[in-house]
């Protein structure tokens, strides 16, 4: 055994901890810290220009300078800074309105928010995970962790092919110790004790008169697949935002959707994601039921969200019946299309004022309220009058499922019970040819002119229930409510990285549950024969950490042990006698 000289002070380590220290090296795969490492520079540096050249010493500096930063950027420590840093930076994208997100709700905000919008577009606070300074913390995060993965792992691969090291000369040193005599040979004692570790599945090596045995390796493989598995997460949310598409579509029963870009109402898509990516798919909304509580204190509330639709995989794909709930979305050619809400439609049949029949279907309502009372607005772009003259008009108003006798419009039930719609009508210009887009559900009446009662003064108005028909002043045409059908909207969604952040995640959970509950030890036996023709055992065990459960593992392995090795029957003492009395026996 090599031993190291110390210095006046004593300070340098002894024979015994510098064995020890052997013994319980590479318990883990964290690099070990060089002996007297210092940061490069010029200021308490370890190299001077001395005799070299100003260029050659000024390119040591800064190799050195660039392992230090490496050093420290592939470090434990700082991949969890970046990853509590990663965490911080997300906080703005979930407080402040993302332009990938909500354009309308990023827009609203910019215009009541005058005095901060400058200030969150420098800060690119609006593009939060596409930001500068987000990306930065991103890759940052994903180097260090490579950097952190890529050494341990090999020195693990290292661990795994090589044998636990000898037992250290003094066994009594290590903090779970025990030992016994026995009548059996040191060879039997050996053989028997590595019969035993290896049924506790523990790795033994025989060498120097004793058995030394390695248990927990997969400590350390969990700590790995932990580190790996966060790398999967950061890819897979990095695929799951470059190649996402996120839309919404609003179906009445009957209609159907294929996907393509002019089907959506609204969609957003990430950077690589283009049409050409789309999967061919479609369905149909063959029928949607809802029902609601109708008594107690929960009266409204609903209880049944269900659309019936008949979908095609593929474009050649055969028809399939299925059902779409609350969280129960319909999977089809990696794509997830989620129930969102539900709504009703007044069916009409408008006629222009030369009885030709301007539009014949059910318009889509948005609901204003909890029970579904909804703001009804069709737009005619082509529509003649009674003298043939093109001309536009649109019909705005409120569509209620239940209107209670002698109460307001509003209506009382999001149930279809007693059905009414409230309408009136304008004319002039729609602004629907300017080329800029409009949203359906909104009307802009300040370029034309609402139809007025027969008085001239009072703005037409007109209550319908089902059957009932609304015929304009002057001949400008009629609306007929036909009856009503449901709507529902879906959001399709496509992210394709998704499976690989749920494996990332679950992967990640069992390498830390294994690096937290399985403990890397070591236990060594060593047998040597005695003068008195008996065998000293002693077995000892070292741990990466102090725990209680070492010593119970090193006692329930000597137990198992001494069935081949028993303790040998300590040897008989005489009695000791008296000196007075010895000296009465003496006298004749």
């Amino acid at each position: 055994m090599a031993t190291t000289d110390t210095d006046a002070t004593g300070a340098g380590p002894t024979a015994d901890e510098g064995e020890l220290g052997e013994a319980g090296s590479q318990l883990s795969t964290a690099p070990a810290e060089e002996a007297g490492q210092a940061v490069p520079g010029s200021f308490g540096g370890v190299r001077r220009p001395g005799a070299l050249g100003a260029a050659q010493w000024l390119g040591r500096e800064v190799i050195g300078w660039a392992r230090w930063f490496w050093r420290q950027l592939t470090s434990m420590r700082v991949a969890l800074l970046l990853l509590f840093l990663l965490s911080l930076a997300a906080i703005p994208g979930s407080l402040i309105p993302q332009e990938s997100i909500d354009q309308l709700k990023t827009d609203d905000f910019k215009a009541r928010h005058t005095t901060l919008t400058p200030i969150y577009e420098k800060l690119q606070l609006f593009q939060v995970y596409s930001s500068v300074w987000f990306s930065a913390i991103y890759l940052l995060l994903f180097i260090s962790l490579i950097g952190c993965i890529v050494p341990r792992t090999w020195q693990f691969i290292g661990q795994l092919r090589g044998r636990p090291p000898g037992a250290p000369r003094r066994l009594t040193r290590l903090p779970a110790y025990t030992s016994w005599r026995t009548e059996a040979a040191p060879d039997e004692v050996l053989t028997a004790a590595g019969r035993v570790l290896k049924r506790r599945r523990f790795r033994t090596h025989a060498t120097g008169g004793a058995v030394a045995a390695e248990k927990g390796y997969l400590r350390e493989a969990g700590n790995l697949v932990f580190h790996v598995s966060l790398i999967v997460l950061l890819v897979s949310f990095a695929v799951g935002q470059l190649w996402k598409s996120d839309g919404s579509k609003l179906i009445v029963e009957g209609g159907g959707f294929a996907n393509n870009l002019a089907q959506y109402d609204t969609v957003q898509s990430g950077p690589m994601f283009g049409p050409e990516d789309m999967a061919p798919f479609d369905f149909t909304l063959d029928e949607f039921t809802a029902t609601y509580e109708r008594s107690g204190p929960n009266k409204g509330t609903p209880r049944t969200f269900r659309a019936d639709v008949t979908y095609h995989d593929g474009v050649d794909g055969p028809a399939r019946k299925a059902v779409i709930k609350v969280n129960e979305p319909l999977e089809v050619s990696g794509y997830k299309v989620f129930l969102l809400q539900h709504g009703y439609a007044p069916v009409v049949t408008v006629r222009d004022g030369k009885g030709e029949v301007a539009y014949k279907g059910p318009v889509a309502s948005l609901p204003l309220d909890g029970n579904l009372t909804e703001n009804v607005v069709l737009k005619l772009g082509d529509y003649l009058d009674k003298n043939g003259k093109k001309d536009q008009t649109a019909y705005s108003g409120i569509f209620s499922p239940t209107v209670v006798p002698g109460r307001a419009m509003f209506s009382q039930s999001p149930e279809l019970n007693n059905p009414m719609l409230f309408l009136t009508a304008y004319h002039g210009d729609l602004g629907i040819d300017s080329g800029i887009p409009q949203n359906v559900y909104q009307l802009d009446a300040s370029k034309m002119k609402q139809y007025k009662a027969k008085d001239g003064k009072s703005p037409f108005k007109k209550l319908l229930v089902p059957g009932q028909t609304l015929t304009l002043p002057d001949g400008g045409g009629t609306l007929k409510f036909e009856g009503v059908k449901e709507w529902a909207s879906f959001q399709i969604v496509h992210k394709p990285g998704i499976s690989g952040a749920l494996f990332g995640a679950i992967a990640a959970l069992l390498g830390v549950a294994a690096s937290l509950f399985i403990q890397r030890r070591r236990v060594w036996v060593r047998a040597q024969a005695q003068p008195d023709g008996t065998t000293l055992v002693e077995m000892a065990g070292l741990g990466r950490s102090e725990s209680a459960k070492l010593p119970e593992e090193l006692a329930d392995l000597a137990v198992s042990l001494q069935a081949d090795a028993p303790p040998a029957p300590e040897p008989e003492t005489e009695p000791e006698t008296d000196p007075a009395e010895a000296a009465e026996g003496a006298r004749p």
